[in-house]
């Protein structure tokens, strides 16, 4: 295959992020799904996570997940205090995003994400550079009341992409295909079907 598409989630991004860098010849489109940001050195602060959930404070289970936030800022993570954030990925902690993150436990590969972030993993200001030259259409979305990867850093992620489109989905978290999946494929199928006539 001597092209791809690429279209990654989250912490998918950094990877891709490395690939493009030292393949951009192999790559003719990108869609970052509410990206992950370590791959180009951009830090997401405590005080902006702080500022993109409070806008949820009447929610029942706000008062611990906040807590839990605010501890994890503090240098006291646990286990538990990151379940405990978990309704902040969502837009509804319903059913469905409870089911969902349930699932997670057993798509992850803990040995795996330990190396994942390894010293040197990264290189930030080479793939920075490489990023500029990529011509091609590229898709950043952000999900709304996301805490993952807030809106205003996927924002930041554009300036590094001369072909960059962002889109923030409306009420979406960190997997906005289970917020809306109807808007969320609407967007993705218009971007890449878009970008097919602008690939040079």
């Amino acid at each position: 295959m001597d092209h791809v598409d690429l279209l990654v989630h989250s912490a998918g991004a950094n990877p891709a992020v490395r690939y493009l860098s030292r393949h951009p010849e192999r790559v003719d489109r990108r869609a970052l799904i509410t990206p992950g940001v370590r791959a180009v050195g951009l830090t997401i602060t405590d005080r902006l996570r702080r500022e993109t959930v409070l806008p949820r404070r009447d929610e029942p289970w706000f008062p611990a997940a906040f807590a839990a936030l605010e501890a994890i800022g503090a240098g006291a993570a646990t286990i538990e205090k990151f379940r405990a954030i978990a309704p902040f990925f969502y837009s509804r902690w319903d059913e469905v995003a409870q089911a969902h993150k349930a699932a997670e436990g057993e798509q992850v590969n803990r040995d795996v994400v330990a190396a994942f972030g390894a010293d040197g993993a990264f290189g930030p200001e080479a793939d920075r550079t490489a990023l500029a030259r990529f011509a091609a259409p590229v898709l950043l979305l952000a999900g709304e009341v996301d805490v993952g990867a807030p809106a205003p850093t996927t924002a930041e992620f554009t300036a590094f992409f001369p072909g960059a489109h962002l889109v923030v989905q409306p009420e979406a978290g960190h997997c906005p295909w289970l917020d809306d999946a109807d808007r969320f494929m609407a967007t993705t199928v218009e971007f890449l079907h878009g970008a097919a006539t602008h690939v040079p």
